[in-house]
């Protein structure tokens, strides 16, 4: 498998893009009470993450960020 080697803003757009993947995963496991609403996401979390983004270029380009992401943090 090819090595990919990340720029700066690349990487720190995959982090971001990870943190918020996993805050979404802890608000809909933590879930609100009653269950009748949705979770939400913190504002900052999701600025973060479109931010690291914009910086990185991949705004709109979902195939060549999943790519980086998927060679950077392999799935099973």
């Amino acid at each position: 498998m090819p090595t990919a080697v990340l720029t700066d803003h690349e990487r720190t757009a995959v982090q971001a893009y990870l943190r918020l993947l996993h805050t979404v995963r802890a608000a809909f496991d933590e879930g609100p009470p009653g269950g009748d609403r949705p979770a939400l996401v913190p504002p900052s979390v999701l600025a973060e993450a479109e931010q690291a983004l914009t910086r990185a270029g991949l705004t709109g380009n979902e195939e060549e960020f999943f790519r980086l992401l998927h060679n950077w943090c392999p799935g099973p």
